[in-house]
């Protein structure tokens, strides 16, 4: 059966958690992904394909954000085991290696999506708008791939943020990253959903019209045990949120 990605590296990394139970099942699962998830995603199984290369033969196929429903999965049903993603050994000693000596608490942060994204604007922050995170009693690790030029002027200010830009080459990096952090803060967008799927700390800073998978009037996901949902009471207001986080970042971190 192939499984391909027909939408965004967030949503493909969501119900990735199906690929396992499939295999369980017996099913010979050809999985078709951005080139960004295929090592991560290489540990679920299946047989794991670039988008663009050339496919095998299969049998059947359904698009990847189709499996909530061939599962008829319910509120009560969604498959919530994490971590169901993680990082190989080596791949994790390198990134531990990389950030050195823990003399802080270590607070990742993903402040902005992709711009292709049409209703990006709704859910990305200016990184100016999170200056109140800013503190010397813990470190703030960017786990933004690029900078944003609007955003330049407030990364160089204030408490540094430490950045690995380039040396993020896809979502197993990122994983890995994320793995040497204490908790993860994070719009909307695919870090979100890696962070969850690692059974990592996170919390989801939220537009006041979320997307379909965060659901309404709750600060909890059925999706992902270990995320804490923070959100706009009004549109577009997010100075609320970003006070209502750092005062339990403070709590977190006594």
């Amino acid at each position: 059966m192939l499984i391909h990605a027909e939408q965004g590296l967030g949503d493909a990394i969501q119900v990735a958690r199906y690929i396992p139970e499939m295999v369980e099942r017996g099913i010979d699962v050809v999985l078709e992904v951005q080139p960004a998830l295929e090592g991560l995603l290489s540990q679920l199984g299946a047989r794991v394909v670039r988008m663009g290369e050339p496919l095998p033969a299969f049998d059947l196929h359904c698009p990847i954000l189709s499996l909530p429903l061939a599962f008829s999965t319910r509120l009560d049903s969604i498959p919530a085991n994490v971590p169901f993603l993680h990082v190989p050994a080596a791949h994790s000693a390198r990134w531990r290696d990389r950030l050195g000596p823990r003399d802080r608490p270590r607070v990742g942060l993903a402040w902005s999506g992709s711009t292709t994204l049409r209703n990006d604007r709704n859910r990305t922050l200016a990184l100016s708008r999170l200056a109140r995170l800013r503190d010397p009693r813990w470190s703030l690790v960017s786990l933004q791939k690029e900078i944003r030029d609007t955003d330049r002027p407030a990364f160089d200010a204030s408490e540094p943020i430490r950045h690995f830009g380039s040396q993020l080459e896809d979502f197993l990096d990122t994983a890995a990253l994320i793995e040497q952090l204490d908790v993860v803060i994070s719009v909307d967008t695919a870090v979100a959903h890696l962070a969850g799927a690692l059974g990592k700390p996170v919390w989801v800073l939220l537009p006041f019209s979320p997307d379909w998978r965060w659901l309404l009037d709750r600060d909890d996901s059925p999706w992902y045990p270990t995320a804490r949902l923070f959100r706009q009471r009004k549109p577009g207001d997010w100075d609320p949120v970003v006070a209502g986080v750092a005062r339990e970042i403070l709590r977190l971190l006594k």
